[in-house]
């Protein structure tokens, strides 16, 4: 039997996690392509881990070209049920100010050129979607950043866009006026294959920056943001240290972990052997 594997997918500054005992790595191939890099497995404090860093180990992967099917559907392959995101992110309120941490429970797509759905090429799933990072996952995240006297803004929107470019001072003002709270690169498609996947989904964000819509602040740049990312990256490891031990027990009964269930439109007999077979370890359950 598959062990259940707690998921690390590290962002921006977020490219090892020292923590990890028994360590072993593994090179996956998956019908979507190589994974980001090898997904290395092992124990923090007794809890199963896989750590992967979604832009690869030196930073070569612009956000547009993240494989995000093949990162979600290897770590699935490995017995992933959860997977807690680490992202660097821009601030569009002012109370959310650079070094915090925020936990959201809302998401809005701007990207443009991602594949988002593992369902295509013959066969059909609309998964719900209406709360898309799991809400006991992520509490537990935000009580445990909290617990650890550390800044955290429980829920609140964050607006995916494409890049690699910054957005424009209109498009910041833009996400303002919609009631927007952070704004990134990564979040999706990741979350709506997690989802597809029945893994739980959550994401800590760390705040480097007001973006471009405060006039009095200067606009983000790479260094700023990296030079911020730096500082949240011990945060990051010390509550991931705290948090995993939890894991297990939190989300044992949670709707993301049977999301294909009456989700999957295509009657399973009409579909053909090679779509089955890629779908595997997704679908098998079903069949």
């Amino acid at each position: 039997m598959k062990q259940h594997l707690v998921g690390i997918i590290g962002g921006s500054g977020l490219y090892t996690l020292q923590s990890l005992t028994n360590i072993k790595e593994y090179s996956i191939q998956t019908p979507y392509g190589s994974p980001s890099g090898p997904i290395v497995t092992g124990y923090v404090k007794n809890t199963p881990v896989a750590f992967l860093p979604r832009h690869g180990i030196d930073h070569t992967i612009s956000p547009s070209e993240i494989p995000a099917q093949a990162n979600i559907y290897a770590l699935k392959s490995l017995g992933v049920t959860r997977i807690i995101s680490i992202s660097a992110v821009g601030s569009l309120q002012l109370d959310i100010k650079p070094l915090d941490l925020i936990v959201p429970d809302q998401i809005l797509d701007r990207t443009k050129i991602r594949s988002s759905t593992f369902f295509e090429k013959g066969i059909v799933a609309h998964v719900a979607f209406d709360q898309p990072f799991c809400p006991a996952l992520s509490e537990a995240l935000a009580d445990t950043v909290e617990y650890l006297d550390l800044k955290v803004h429980k829920g609140g929107t964050y607006v995916v866009i494409e890049g690699p470019a910054f957005s424009t001072k209109a498009e910041s003002l833009l996400y303002r006026s919609w009631g927007v709270s952070i704004i990134g690169m990564t979040a999706l498609p990741e979350a709506k294959l997690a989802r597809e996947a029945e893994i739980c989904y959550s994401t800590l964000a760390c705040a480097t920056d007001y973006d471009c819509w405060l006039d009095n602040e200067e606009s983000v740049t790479a260094d700023t943001v990296l030079a911020n990312v730096k500082k949240n990256v011990t945060n990051s490891k010390h509550i991931l240290e705290q948090l995993l031990p939890k894991i297990p027990k939190i989300t044992q009964a949670c709707f993301c972990q049977s999301a294909l269930h009456n989700s999957i439109v295509t009657p399973l007999e009409k579909v053909s052997p090679d779509t089955l077979l890629r779908l595997g370890p997704l679908v098998d359950r079903y069949l």
